[in-house]
């Protein structure tokens, strides 16, 4: 059975994650600075800002596990504006690199990490360059936070480089949402400038869980980078209205469906087989459930 290290595992995606994963046969541990509310695994609490720890967690912890042969990072201060500028980028950063090299130190050449939606250029003050926004446009970092996550992009693929045997997914999750937080969609509607920051975008926590599942299972070395969201906005607004009244100069390349989302999963459908499947319109009364979007 492959043993999978879940860094922060104990947070809001790596809760699904770590389910996600024992659910498909995967031995997990999980590793956070925080123990998990539910155990579900065994934890190991380590600074991932100190390099000797996190090589240790990857390597062999003493009645623990004697080996990792994958990596799931997720773990990170998960926005910008949480704390001070500098210590988001180096707390990330740091983290991040020194889980790439610990993972080329103790051999291990399957790791997929949470990159993030705000490398897309979020919060969009300057118009995308077109939509669906995707994968194919440059890079364009509009916080230290989103600094920190491209940055990690450009390091996984000289980590690939390096090891022509790695494997590296970088995963651009968009805003996490748990059953919980849905209650509140419907509110949005009342002002469609409250989420015109990411272009009206989510993704539920079990779907991006499923995402990094796919992201372990697919086996072509180097790095690639694909948009986790969900197939439909958290609006109940057309998608098509709402590109056209916020972004009336950007051309649109796909036809939208009704609800479809703004931001292209068509490259992770193709190559990782993503398939999300919950929706917020399961949760809210009232609201029935509309086709998922087949296009991306």
């Amino acid at each position: 059975m492959p043993r999978v290290a879940v860094t922060g595992g104990s947070g809001k995606l790596g809760r699904a994650v770590v389910r996600e994963l024992l659910d498909h046969g995967w031995d997990v541990v999980n590793l956070d600075r925080d123990p998990p509310a539910e155990p579900l695994c065994p934890f190991v609490r380590v600074d991932l800002t100190d390099y000797g720890q996190t090589v240790g967690a990857l390597t062999a912890v003493d009645d623990r596990y004697d080996r990792v042969d994958a990596v799931a990072h997720l773990a990170a201060i998960p926005a910008p504006g949480l704390v001070p500028n500098t210590a988001v980028f180096g707390n990330n950063i740091t983290s991040t690199h020194h889980v790439f090299s610990a993972a080329r130190l103790a051999g291990i050449r399957n790791l997929v990490w949470a990159s993030s939606e705000t490398v897309l250029g979020l919060p969009f003050d300057t118009p995308p360059p077109y939509l669906p926004v995707d994968e194919e446009y440059p890079a364009r970092p509009e916080s230290n936070y989103s600094l920190a996550k491209h940055l990690e992009e450009q390091a996984a693929a000289q980590f690939c480089r390096w090891d022509p045997e790695m494997k590296m997914v970088g995963l651009r999750f968009s805003n996490v949402m748990e059953v919980s937080d849905y209650a509140r969609f419907p509110s949005f509607d009342a002002d469609p400038k409250l989420r015109r920051w990411n272009l009206w975008s989510y993704i539920d926590a079990r779907d991006g869980a499923q995402a990094v599942r796919k992201g372990l299972e697919y086996r072509t070395p180097g790095m690639e980078v694909f948009v986790i969201a969900s197939p439909d906005t958290v609006m109940s607004t057309p998608s098509a209205e709402l590109a056209a009244a916020e972004f009336p100069d950007v051309e649109v390349r796909t036809e939208l469906g009704r609800h479809d989302t703004l931001m292209s999963i068509a490259k992770a459908r193709r190559l990782l087989g993503y398939a999300p499947t919950h929706s917020w319109r399961d949760h809210v009364q009232g609201l029935s459930r509309l086709p998922a979007d087949t296009s991306g």
